[in-house]
């Protein structure tokens, strides 16, 4: 199992980005994604989690800015990011808690993390 994330750039303070969060290999199901962010010299941190049922949580700082969402089908996530600050700049990371098949323990996975740079 991967997880692929992309979407990363750079952009001026105020401005959009939307990433992308693709599992692949051999998925039976995915429950909890979440998207994390590590700025430099600082701990990863969670920005927001999505249930498998649509049910979502956020950091307070990006509340009412990001928008996480999910597509089932297609085993991936999204992050919107809207209203972008130079304290968002960080690198961002998906993870996600995956079933290899039907009854097996679910297993946490990593992506390999894209870099947001907010100027201001």
């Amino acid at each position: 199992v991967q997880l692929q994330a992309s979407g990363g750039g750079l952009v001026q303070a105020g401005g959009s980005l939307r990433l992308s969060c693709v599992a692949s290999g051999s998925i039976f199901s995915i429950n909890y994604m979440r998207w994390y962010r590590q700025a430099p010299g600082k701990q990863r941190k969670l920005v927001a989690g999505i249930t498998s049922g649509g049910r979502t949580n956020y950091a307070d700082s990006v509340k009412g800015r990001f928008t996480i969402s999910r597509d089932s089908a297609e085993n991936t996530m999204y992050l919107q990011m809207n209203s972008l600050k130079p304290d968002d700049t960080a690198v961002y990371y998906c993870n996600a808690l995956i079933a290899m098949q039907a009854m097996a323990v679910l297993s946490d996975y990593w992506g390999q993390g894209t870099q947001v740079t907010v100027s201001s």
